[in-house]
């Protein structure tokens, strides 16, 4: 399967091919959003956003600001995984992917409180056992 999962233990959700990950940041109470995209079962990000800036937050040199959110491409490498971290207490990860914005535990029913999250490649998830759907 091609596309992108969020995986938590057994659970798991297929997402398509393209998400926007956001969260606020935890001192700043700032969105941060990425949009990441499944690349020969790698993950890209392709763009990111900041609200605004604050500690932790600064936009990288070339970021552009328009409408109040800096805009740029990080620099990184394919990924084989995004971690994250549910926890109560800061508020969810937001998930947008087939034209549908809901936190994390909407994604995954069932979810644990405190739970370690994985952001991947459906055939990598499938390849480790999981049951992808």
């Amino acid at each position: 399967m091609s596309g992108l999962c969020l995986v938590a233990g057994l659970l798991v959700a297929p997402l398509g091919e393209t998400v926007l990950l956001s969260w606020t940041h935890s001192i700043e109470k700032t969105r941060w959003e990425e949009v990441w995209r499944e690349e020969n079962g790698q993950m890209r990000v392709t763009e990111a956003r900041i609200r605004a800036i604050g500690a932790g937050m600064e936009p990288p040199p070339g970021a552009r600001l328009v409408e109040g959110v800096w805009h740029y491409v990080p620099a990184l490498p394919p990924q084989p995984s995004v971690l994250l971290t549910h926890s109560p207490h800061v508020p969810s990860y937001t998930i947008c992917a087939g034209g549908r914005c809901q936190a994390v535990e909407a994604w995954l029913p069932g979810l644990p409180e405190e739970a370690f999250l994985e952001l991947m490649p459906c055939a990598r998830a499938g390849r480790n056992g999981l049951p992808v759907r």
